[in-house]
């Protein structure tokens, strides 16, 4: 996960990685001025100049040069190295008759670099920095014991096996805690990452409320049969326009129009399922179906219905694009189909069929909204007034039984005589519809 991604935690860190950086600086320079290193003096001031260069240019560096990986390696080869002059200054540094421990304050450093670079929290700078810090220090250990060595063995691994090593031990066993935690975060920063992709891929196709079920039934999305309802909607003319349109005037058409139509079936509860070109295809009960599906699906159609009306007629340079919709309700196939390469989370099903082969009657009837039979029969509300026209017995293409239909006119809604649209919902062949009293005339 790049540091993009979160630009005010990693400031945040840099901040505290800048405040330990000088925290170690001032321990030393306490150190050297308080006697603290007898006997290695020259290497004390060597490291505390070193150090305060080095830490400057890292702050430097951090402001000016971001995200310079190679950059955070070198400072942390160079923090190492420092620790490594401290260590030498006390263990190899002085005669073999002096003392060789390890004073507090030394011992401080080396554990608030370690902190300083675990704070990072990248495996590999944890790694080289604690590798070049104990490689040398069980070396420099080592030198040591052979120096007292005289021709005893048992002698030499006493002079090997002291509180030194023991205080090695707890650093390595520090840098190897820090390492876990550092590992660790790496997992969690990958799986964030991985989330926060799905769930841009998932807001793009399915409305807030869709998007939070779907995070909380995590991979529980397999597919299964369910009610839904299956909108199609399209443009007519739509290819001609693209074939002489400017490629830029196209893609903001496009990119108006989808945004119009996504918006609406969201507020409808709906989820896009996909784009094809000026085509899209909406569904209502994916993830779960719910009771009001068909009137919400309704709902959603007739306000597009206008949106896209008032889009055409208000956006004066765009041409006369006519929207076409088709509405069908019936059971479907639902969740994450496996391609192979390519995983689609969509609904398959001689439903969807019918819907788009709705929306393909819209165009050669010349209306706005076709609607099924059978999604008027799933309504638990009366029918949104509007200029209703039925159609009984409609052959679609590649489906053996005709189905019945309700369509707008594409003219402005004007007002029937009631008693007259009873009387066509009478004659009506489908008996599966609404009764008439459900019915709004507009």
């Amino acid at each position: 996960m790049t540091s993009s991604l979160h630009p005010e935690w990693d400031f945040a860190r840099e901040i505290r990685s800048i405040f330990l950086r000088f925290v170690a600086f001032a321990i030393l320079v306490a150190n050297l001025l308080l006697g603290g290193s007898e006997g290695a003096e020259g290497a004390h001031v060597a490291v505390v100049v070193s150090y305060f260069v080095i830490s400057i240019a890292s702050v430097a560096t951090a402001r000016y040069l971001p995200g310079r990986s190679w950059l955070k390696t070198l400072f942390v080869v160079l923090d190492a190295l420092l620790v490594t002059l401290l260590l030498y200054a006390h263990i190899l540094a002085g005669p073999v008759t002096e003392n060789h421990n390890l004073t507090t304050t030394s011992l401080v450093v080396a554990f608030i670099l370690l902190v300083h670079v675990g704070l990072k929290l990248e495996r590999r700078l944890v790694l080289v920095f604690a590798g070049i810090v104990l490689t040398s220090w069980v070396s420099m250990l080592a030198t040591t014991a052979v120096r007292h060595h005289t021709a005893d063995a048992v002698s030499l691994l006493a002079y090997f096996f002291t509180q030194d090593l023991g205080l090695t031990v707890s650093f390595g066993f520090a840098a190897f805690a820090i390492y876990l935690l550092a590992r660790d975060h790496d997992r969690t920063r990958r799986e964030a990452l991985k989330a926060d992709q799905r769930l841009l891929n998932l807001s793009r196709f399915f409305s807030p409320l869709i998007v939070t079920e779907l995070q909380e039934r995590g991979d529980a999305v397999g597919l299964e049969r369910r009610n839904a309802a299956i909108m199609f909607v399209d443009l007519r003319d739509f290819t001609s326009f693209a074939e002489t349109a400017p490629a830029r005037e196209l893609a903001l058409v496009l990119a108006e129009y989808r945004q119009l139509v996504t918006q609406t079936i969201f507020d409808h509860g709906g989820t896009v399922d996909k784009f094809i070109g000026d085509g899209i295809m909406a569904v209502f009960g994916q993830p779960r179906p719910k009771e009001d599906d068909a009137d919400r699906a309704l709902a959603c159609a007739l306000d597009l219905v206008d949106a896209l009306s008032d889009w055409r007629k208000h956006g004066v340079r765009y041409p006369a694009l006519d929207a076409a919709i088709g509405l069908h309700y019936g059971t479907v196939v639902g969740g994450v189909l496996d391609s192979g390469c390519h995983s689609e989370f969509t609904v398959i099903g001689d439903t969807v069929n019918v819907a788009q082969r709705l929306e393909t009657l819209a165009k050669s009837l010349d209306a706005p909204l076709v609607v099924s039979s059978e999604l008027l029969a799933r309504l638990k509300g009366p029918v949104p007034p509007a200029l209703w026209t039925p159609q009984t017995a409609v052959a679609l293409p590649g489906r053996r039984l005709p189905i019945d239909v309700w369509y707008l006119r594409r003219e402005p809604y004007g007002r029937y005589d009631i008693e007259g649209v009873q009387t066509a919902l009478q004659r009506s062949s489908f008996q599966s519809g609404p009764p008439a009293s459900n019915v709004g005339i507009g």
